[in-house]
């Protein structure tokens, strides 16, 4: 796959009825990104800062809504699919009513087609159509997943499609659909349907989705919510982690290579990106704090429910008066140094990242076997005191495997892949607290970035290999006791507290939340 955007080709007679686009009014083909920014311009979609980014709203939906993602129950999926909460099923008969009626609202209407590969490794990827009724999805789809060339695109078929029609709303009586937003998933007719949101993460997620349930069950490869980067001996990383969690921001190194932010299969010996871009957080976002993602936010660059500076096209990140999940997206190769293809070798060392708002997690610890399991299932951070209506304290959120929302099948059959593939290759693995120390938030600090990137060196580097290590006497973590440049107190987090028995109880309150969730 080649970064540059080929030019246009005529949309085949095969391809426009597989797609059913044949009675809309246009469908323009693979547009390139400086076309597609000035559809958007046209079509009121968006502004450009004065980095030449354009800045678009998503809409009453500034997220994903997992309460409103379907998977069509069928011969298929009924007997696989961990239905539940996060699976919810749908009937076959629903999702082709729901399909006819968003074909019937492209009648007359112009719409954007971009063909795109999901999986760096060719043997593990799908071919993907994407049709869109707004230009800056579009370019979203462009920036965010693998570009096909012009040798690629002229005999591509799509193996899944996606139709993202956010002006299309269900209706919830007739429909089978909970509210007038939707994400439908169709493993038969190979399809994701979404409708009634513009938030752009739906379509990712929606191709994340289908991926988790075809590697292990087709491939026996292991889907991975998490980012990865090389050093330059040929050495991989992971960093699993939630939303906020610092995936992507501890990806972004500096000193070594880019493989991806978010999104990852390990196939045998190789770990592959799924996607050719990065949808990073921009929530206080600065050239000095995290400057790859700084400096990639130019021309071509998606940013979501940002806001000016008063009288300026001067973003500031600190606005959060939409949203505090303000977003940019931008092609990999916008960051210097990023691997093309995006594959890389089995992980030396693999990061469990939590933003620990407790402030009781050590700022790393090595797992042992059985704890790389626990913590793996337990997928913990916090969500924090302000960020939601009636929440006054840190609230721990357990997310199994650090995806559980895009996680068609039973959670352990994804950690005992993961169980075979750190065996087979001797990998490390660390907890990582980016949280908070000194005590719970609002209390306490954050842990600074400095620390937490000096740990990741030390680990990456070995030198954490030989260094003492004492076990924490409620989560029974190895914590070491000296990491070259960082202090001494901060490795072990009673020791950052005033009060220690203060410590102690809010510890154990969260390993009670712990081993609360592992039961149930």
């Amino acid at each position: 796959m080649s970064n540059p955007m080929p030019t246009t080709t005529l949309l085949s007679a095969p391809l426009l009825q597989h797609l059913a686009l044949h009675k809309t009014q246009q469908v323009h083909l693979q547009l390139t990104p400086e076309t597609l920014i000035n559809h958007a311009l046209a079509n009121g979609e968006g502004v450009l800062t004065d980095t030449g980014a354009l800045m678009c709203d998503t809409g009453k939906f500034t997220g994903r809504s997992p309460k409103d993602k379907f998977i069509v129950r069928d011969a298929i999926t009924t007997d696989t699919v961990h239905w539940g909460a996060v699976n919810q099923p749908f009937e076959p008969a629903l999702f082709d009513q729901l399909y006819h009626k968003m074909l019937n609202f492209l009648t007359d209407k112009v719409v954007y087609l971009r063909l795109a590969q999901a999986g760096a490794l060719p043997t593990h990827g799908l071919k993907v159509a994407v049709v869109t009724t707004q230009a800056w999805h579009s370019l979203f789809v462009h920036n965010l997943f693998i570009r096909p060339d012009e040798q690629e695109l002229s005999h591509f078929f799509p193996d899944w499609t996606v139709y993202c029609l956010p002006e299309f709303e269900a209706d919830p009586l007739t429909d089978g659909t909970r509210q007038a937003n939707f994400t439908v998933v169709d493993f038969t007719k190979k399809m994701v349907l979404i409708g009634g949101t513009g938030y752009a993460g739906e379509i990712k997620k929606g191709i994340f989705t289908v991926l988790n349930f075809l590697l292990p069950t087709q491939h026996g490869a292991l889907p991975m919510h998490c980012s990865a980067n090389v050093g330059k001996n040929g050495d991989t990383a992971l960093f699993f982690g939630l939303s906020g969690t610092g995936k992507t921001t501890l990806s972004a190194d500096p000193s070594r290579y880019l493989i991806g932010d978010d999104e990852h299969g390990w196939a045998d010996n190789q770990i592959f990106n799924f996607e050719g871009g990065c949808y990073a957080k921009v929530i206080d976002l600065s050239a000095e704090k995290e400057p790859q993602i700084f400096e990639a936010i130019r021309s071509g660059v998606i940013l979501e429910n940002t806001r000016f500076f008063a009288d300026t096209n001067t973003v500031n990140y600190a606005d959060v008066s939409v949203t505090e999940n303000t977003r940019t997206a931008y092609p990999l190769y916008f960051i210097e140094g990023a691997v093309q293809p995006s594959v890389g070798a089995a992980p030396c060392n693999i990061f469990f990242l939590t933003a620990d708002a407790f402030g009781v997690l050590p700022p790393i610890s090595k797992l042992t076997p059985a704890q790389v399991i626990t913590y793996f299932l337990a997928g913990y951070t916090s969500k924090l005191a302000g960020t939601e209506m009636g929440i006054t304290q840190p609230v721990a959120t357990f997310s199994a495997c650090f995806g559980a929302a895009f996680l068609p099948l039973p959670r352990a059959q994804y950690a005992q892949l993961l169980k075979q593939k750190i065996e087979q290759h001797n990998a490390n693995v660390w907890l990582l607290n980016t949280g908070w120390t000194g005590g719970a938030y609002g209390l306490g600090s954050r842990i600074k970035l400095a620390y937490t990137r000096a740990m990741i060196e030390a680990a990456l580097t070995g030198k954490l290999d030989a260094v003492d290590y004492q076990t924490h006497p409620i989560f029974g973590l190895q914590m070491p006791t000296t990491c070259p440049n960082v202090p001494a107190e901060i490795l072990n987090p009673v020791q950052t507290w005033t009060n220690s028995e203060a410590y102690e109880q809010q510890a154990q309150t969260l390993a009670n939340l712990f081993e609360k969730h592992l039961c149930d």
